[in-house]
């Protein structure tokens, strides 16, 4: 059974994640499942930039963790046939950090910053300048006497991936010549995706079997593999070996994850939410208590899901459970209860509409900041 610290179906990667995705990766555009329309525009990108022989532009990769922008960086680099170098954001906190990583690039290499939204504001503004002039300007001395030398750097292609891309600033965001965004898979999706880590595998996994994860793994293909792994442990030591819907049903009831893909923390908020609090609306520190965790845990690990699912809303009075959150649990709601949730999340989203600029109202996340 999974641990407190580590959910099943959370999306950060750990050791594990890391050495069975280096195995399962896609080398190629052509072997990468899911995500067509960026696929597809990168593919132009790439094919353009070797045919006249430069470095293409510099790649942002956005979207939520664990589908496939680090994955991307690494095919961006295998498709120019170039060397990637890896780096993230966190790790480069001073001008001189970055000024290192890019000095020793050679021509054409690709940079790969992961979570660059992150980077110290110092290390970005020196990143303007070398992505834009490949040129950083290295100073000399302190006080008046010291002096900028300029060191020119060869072309290169820096690939940035962010989950927060509304964080990264105007100047650095411009600066991509290409932006995509990774949204959620489908199910069919991410069947293609176990079909082709099963065969990686060595394993059996039947079409019910593979749907039956696929339906449980919340649109990301990280969480699909690490479920498609712990099916497999199970059918080897409790089962026949093939990887089927009845071994996936019953693995997965072991590991705690419903049809939905929630989990124990996620079930915990919204019976919280439905049994101890008649569907709220109520607190956030308040749910929290009640289900035993820290008010950011909750916040930012259950939420998003829950939210995204239809399962729970987010109104100015605080956390209140939908018709769906009330079915899920099987509880009825009580009268006019779901009703009162549906229309405090109406106003909710009316009221965010209409403070959003014109061109970002249809692209308004569910898994925004919440309102208090």
């Amino acid at each position: 059974m999974a641990g407190r610290g580590e959910r099943l179906v959370g999306t950060a990667a750990d050791l594990d994640d890391r050495a069975a995705e280096a195995a399962l990766r896609p080398q190629s555009l052509e072997d990468f499942v899911g995500q067509r329309v960026v696929r597809e525009q990168l593919a132009l990108v790439l094919e353009a930039a070797r045919r006249r022989g430069r470095a293409p532009d510099h790649v942002l990769l956005s979207g939520p963790p664990g589908l496939g922008k680090t994955t991307l960086a690494m095919i961006v680099a295998a498709e120019l046939g170039q060397p990637l170098r890896i780096t993230s954001g966190p790790a480069i906190q001073h001008a001189g950090d970055l000024a290192a990583v890019l000095s020793s690039l050679e021509e054409g290499e690709v940079l790969f910053v992961d979570e660059v939204h992150r980077m110290a504001r110092p290390a970005e503004e020196m990143l303007y300048v070398a992505m834009e002039d490949f040129r950083v300007d290295v100073v000399v001395g302190k006080g008046a006497g010291a002096t900028a030398i300029p060191l020119h750097l060869p072309p290169f292609t820096l690939v940035g991936a962010t989950t927060r891309s509304g964080l990264l600033p105007a100047p650095l965001r411009d600066r991509f010549g290409f932006t995509g965004h990774l949204d959620f898979y489908a199910p069919d999706e991410l069947e293609r995706v176990l079909r082709r880590s099963a065969e990686l595998l060595g394993l059996e996994l039947t079409a019910e079997g593979g749907h039956e994860i696929a339906r449980r793994s919340r649109g990301t293909p990280r969480i699909a593999n690490r479920l498609l792994r712990r099916v497999r442990d199970w059918s080897q030591v409790r089962g026949t070996g093939v990887v089927d819907q009845a071994a996936a049903r019953a693995a997965l009831a072991v590991y705690e994850v419903d049809e939905l893909g929630l989990d124990r923390l996620d079930r915990s908020v919204l019976e919280a939410l439905c049994r101890r609090f008649g569907g709220g609306p109520v607190g956030l520190s308040t749910l929290a208590v009640a289900v035993g965790e820290e008010p950011d845990t909750v916040e930012t690990v259950a939420e998003p899901f829950l939210v995204r699912e239809g399962l729970l809303g987010r109104t100015p009075r605080g956390r209140v459970a939908t018709a769906a959150g009330w079915a899920h649990v099987g509880l009825r709601p009580p009268p006019g209860a779901a009703l009162q949730a549906t229309l405090q999340i109406e106003e909710v989203e009316a009221t965010a509409d209409q403070a959003a600029p014109s061109g970002s109202r249809s692209h308004r996340s569910a898994t925004g900041p919440p309102v208090e």
